[in-house]
């Protein structure tokens, strides 16, 4: 099987721990770095977050570079009430050394990558977009030098979730997502498919059973509570059973082209005033004359979005199982 190498810009957060997991554990792809940025939680503990994640599926092999602090141009904000303190549920480890930062920005990360892989690197944007528009100004051919870009962002026909209209890593940094739905011809998935993005709470029960394995406990909770991590006031909002994961869907798409099924579209997003501010506006009728600039999931295979996740989890739980009773 041929791997697409892959680099995730992501802010750790629960569903980006799944979404983390999914393609860590997919032969699919090949995580050739992680960039961490502002977004669920402040920049330091995202960066906590992503580098214990990596130490807890013993993956300290992939090089991370932290990014962006804050937005473009707004005050920062975080979801530590969503996502829990620091930024995620559950116990992981403190980081050690061997998954210390590397010593350069994640924008000049994400560029380098792009250079070293040229037209084979595959960039999933799963936290605000500050780091991937900071790498568009340092390099301005990096669409070119991408095989795709894929974003966990936006609501084009879908109602938002951190306004009315906008989704929240958009809301974020509007600017940023703005400068690059305009250049960087991305593959946006936003609200419009996210949503429904869940594990059933027959799986869940699984995974509770997968907890009594003669392994490490804690971390198979810790997976549980990034499943469970919405309240019963968010999923009562969205009419669902157990949490969205959101970026779960995006690395989803990567894995398998089958998972997503999108349209192209010329799209822009606000910046200006409350309620404008990280909307996405994708032009269906051609009211502008607009030539397309990017695509937006519209239609998503759910069930085999939830056999890429349970896969995933199996393949880690049974090779943790097996480490463990050597």
């Amino acid at each position: 099987m041929t791997t697409r190498p892959v680099v995730i810009d992501t802010d750790p957060g629960c569903d980006d721990a799944v979404a983390l997991l999914l393609a860590l554990e997919n032969p699919a792809l090949e995580v050739v770095g992680l960039t961490t940025v502002h977004g669920n939680a402040p920049v330091a503990d995202t960066t906590r977050n992503a580098r214990a994640i990596l130490e807890s599926v013993d993956r300290t092999g992939v090089p991370i570079a932290a990014g962006a602090d804050r937005p473009l141009n707004v005050l920062l904000e975080t979801a530590e009430e969503i996502h829990g303190e620091g930024g995620i549920r559950g116990e992981l480890p403190e980081p050690t050394p061997a998954t210390q930062p590397a010593d350069v920005h994640a924008a000049r990360f994400i560029v380098e990558q792009a250079r070293a892989h040229d037209g084979d690197l595959a960039l999933a944007a799963i936290g605000p977009l500050t780091n991937v528009a900071l790498a568009h100004a340092l390099e301005p051919e990096l669409p070119d030098l991408l095989d795709e870009l894929i974003v966990m962002g936006g609501a084009a026909f879908a109602q938002g979730n951190a306004t009315p209209l906008a989704e929240a890593n958009f809301h974020s940094d509007p600017h940023a997502a703005r400068r690059v739905v305009r250049d960087c011809e991305p593959t946006l998935v936003g609200l419009d498919v996210t949503t429904q993005a869940t594990v059933p709470p027959a799986r869940l029960e699984s995974l509770s059973e997968d907890e009594g394995r003669d392994r490490d406990d804690a971390l198979a909770h810790s997976i549980r509570e990034w499943l469970t991590y919405y309240d019963a006031a968010r999923l009562e909002r969205y009419g669902i059973e157990s949490a969205a994961l959101h970026d779960a869907l995006a690395v989803a798409g990567l894995v398998d082209g089958n998972v997503l099924e999108t349209e192209s579209y010329p799209l822009e997003v606000g910046t200006d005033g409350d309620l404008a501010r990280g909307a996405l506006v994708a032009d269906r009728n051609g009211v502008t004359g607009d030539e397309p600039n990017g695509d937006v999931a519209l239609e998503a295979d759910y069930e085999r979005f939830r056999e890429l996740v349970a896969g995933s989890l199996d393949r880690f739980l049974t090779v943790a199982e097996a480490e463990d009773s050597r």
